[in-house]
């Protein structure tokens, strides 16, 4: 689906939060933007009408009964790359890393403002959009080869050794970004606008946490990287291993 289907389109969100106030806030606020809300109010329900349903986007409580919203993204990535805005009670830093790290797109503290949310709704979606339209007009049959490490990008999936690597679409869309700048700095912002197709607030740092989960799945050793070095200040770049280098 285009942007410009997006934004004209009637988007379904499906919201899975416990918190049935909650629930009817935020559809009272999306409806009149143009969107079709639907709420679950416990993760099991929620994962199936996720699963069942034809939702354009999905936002995700953390705690909630019967099965927690990590467990729900858990399951829900084996199945689906839906965009997911996951809510945390307080912000905390853990319950980000941890969403993040499992596939979510993004997060907001349950103190957001109605505004805020939308923007970052719409965000997501974007990005969701706009990686899709670049993997459908990309190369078919181009493989990438570093070392040990290959990148398909007709199947978006990556391969290290005999071992299919399990990445979220974030964290492929970065991994391609950074092998085809090989040797070249990218900055966070660059980074950023590569997978998001749109500028995020300089001090938006949720890139540093996909590159962090991305780096274990490659098997990188935090203090001598094989594949994605940092550059103190100016962001991040692949290196090239050194049996390819001319």
């Amino acid at each position: 689906m285009s942007h410009q289907e997006i934004e004209s389109s009637k988007m379904k969100i499906l919201i899975v939060d416990d918190d049935k106030k909650l629930c009817r806030l935020v559809a009272d606020y999306l409806e009149p933007m143009g969107y079709e809300v639907a709420a679950a109010h416990n993760g099991t329900q929620g994962l199936q009408m996720i699963i069942e349903g034809d939702y354009h986007a999905v936002i995700l409580d953390v705690m909630m009964p019967q099965m927690d919203g990590f467990e729900v993204l858990k399951r829900l990535r084996n199945e689906s790359d839906i965009p997911v805005l996951m809510l945390t009670a307080r912000g905390e830093e853990t319950d980000r890393i941890v969403g993040l790290e499992m596939g979510a797109d993004d997060y907001l503290p349950k103190t957001f403002s109605s505004r805020e949310l939308l923007a970052r709704l719409r965000a997501v979606m974007r990005r969701y959009s706009i990686s899709k339209r670049q993997a459908e007009s990309k190369s078919t049959d181009k493989l990438l080869i570093f070392g040990n490490l290959e990148i398909e990008q007709s199947s978006r999936t990556v391969h290290m050794d005999t071992k299919t690597l399990n990445l979220t679409p974030i964290e492929y869309d970065l991994l391609i970004s950074l092998a085809k700048s090989s040797g070249r700095v990218l900055s966070r912002d660059q980074l950023l606008d590569a997978v998001a197709g749109r500028n995020y607030e300089v001090f938006d740092r949720s890139i540093d946490v996909h590159i962090s989960s991305l780096r274990r799945k490659l098997g990188e050793e935090p203090r001598n990287p094989r594949f994605i070095q940092t550059v103190r200040t100016a962001g991040y770049m692949f290196k090239v291993p050194e049996d390819q280098q001319s």
